[in-house]
């Protein structure tokens, strides 16, 4: 027993010099058998029972002890681990929609991302320009161009088919997006994702349901549409609404330039959602739809795309820019210069070209590219149906005494040329329409 208490307090007096100062006291009690030990061990003792194998004991217990503390001191804790993104899956084809894919491939790119994108849904390649090539969609070439893995972007046929839905369900995607897809999503696909699909839509619904909004709102001369981003159900754009952006629309703005702005717009607002959509919140904030003011927009055919100029201008202008494809290039007064391609279906007309030299009469067909409305009302026309030119404008006389001016027009296989070029073109032929 003595020998412990003396080893004892050796070994505490080891750990009192590593973990405080050398001259610190530790107090060990007397014993019978060794009056030589005092009541109080410091620095300094006259004699010392067991000395070698005491200072050997302590020196190795203040190695081990101290080389202990030193490491628990100097190692930090491990980071806490980063939360798992929560995977999306985006569903798109056109040209258009390359902005939100653009968002959505940035945001998901940080570090603090709360989501990544999992894969892209998109048609299949197909044959388009004049080689009939076989290309990818818009949005697989965007996002091939941006690295995405090409395994990752799929393209059924049909959102419908088995294959594809083993495929998405793999993924175990929290939330789709769709944004001018373009096919029909099925029961089971929209039971696929936890959070559900929610849908980007350029116009303001409940109106403009359907495959043309922009189109058809610009058709009716609107002064307002804008984006709607709504939670998708089995009827058409009828979920509910989750948050709007409002737009007005001016009488020069084109379906593409409007379409393009719009969407532009739906980006950031599905951006500035995509927080509440994730958590669950935004389902108790969405409004449901009123069906009673709901208008559909339907596809626009091909047939829709002939001029009639017994109808008024304002009705045939509107036609002109529902049709429109274009490219902008900003002219020195700060206002937009439209200049259109060949675009699909196109606004079409027909005029019958007289030679008053022979009286030889002809059928000529042109693309009506871009065109406004008169100020001024035309003169009672009677019964002629002269097509005139004034002030660097093809005039068509149109029903209710209105005229609409033509500004640029395309005939089959030449390029886009001014209203000037086209009647400088005829040689003093004249034109009357039909």
């Amino acid at each position: 027993m003595a020998g412990d208490a003396v080893w004892l307090g050796f070994l505490c007096g080891g750990v009192t010099h590593c973990l405080a100062k050398p001259t610190a006291v530790f107090r060990i009690r007397q014993t019978s058998h060794h009056p030589t030990v005092k009541t109080t061990v410091a620095a300094k003792h006259k004699r010392r029972p067991y000395p070698l194998i005491m200072n050997a004991a302590a020196v190795t217990l203040r190695r081990c002890f101290c080389s202990f503390t030193t490491t628990a001191a100097t190692t930090s804790p491990p980071p806490p681990a980063s939360p798992k993104k929560k995977p999306l899956v985006f569903l798109s084809s056109p040209q258009v929609a390359t902005k939100v894919l653009d968002a959505l491939l940035t945001a998901s790119e940080s570090d603090n991302s709360i989501f990544k994108l999992a894969a892209i849904v998109t048609q299949p390649p197909s044959q388009r320009d004049r080689g009939r090539k076989l290309m990818s969609s818009p949005v697989a070439q965007y996002a091939l161009d941006r690295g995405f893995p090409d395994d990752l972007i799929l393209t059924p046929e049909r959102a419908g088919e088995e294959v594809f839905l083993s495929s998405l369900k793999s993924l175990q995607p929290e939330l789709c997006i769709t944004a001018a897809y373009g096919n029909i999503l099925p029961r089971k696909f929209l039971k696929i994702p936890t959070k559900g699909t929610v849908n980007i839509h350029p116009s303001l619904l409940p109106l403009y349901r359907g495959a043309a909004p922009v189109q058809r709102a610009l058709q009716d001369g609107v002064k307002e549409t804008g984006v709607s981003l709504a939670f998708t159900i089995r009827a058409l754009d009828a979920g509910p609404i989750i948050a709007w952006e409002r737009f007005p629309v001016d009488d020069h703005i084109k379906a593409p330039e409007l379409l393009d702005l719009l969407f532009g717009l739906g980006s950031q607002l599905l951006m500035r959602e995509l927080p509440s959509i994730l958590d669950g919140s935004a389902i108790a904030k969405a409004q449901l739809q009123d069906d009673s003011k709901a208008t559909h927009a339907a596809k626009v055919s091909p047939d829709e795309s002939w001029l009639s100029f017994d109808q008024e201008a304002s009705v045939l202008h509107n036609k002109v820019k529902l049709h429109a494809c274009l490219v902008l290039t900003r002219k020195n007064d700060n206002h937009f210069q439209v200049r259109a391609f060949a675009g699909w279906p196109g606004t079409r007309a027909k005029v019958q070209v007289i030679d008053p030299g022979n009286d030889s009469r002809s059928i000529l067909e042109m693309k009506v590219i871009s065109t406004r409305i008169s100020d001024a009302q035309g003169p009672p026309r009677n019964e002629s149906d002269d097509v005139t030119f004034s002030k660097g404008a093809i005039i068509f006389p149109c029903g209710e005494n209105t005229e609409l001016e033509v500004l640029e027009v395309q005939l089959p296989g030449k390029k886009v040329v001014n209203a000037a070029a086209f009647w400088n073109g005829l040689r003093g032929r004249n034109l009357k329409k039909l």
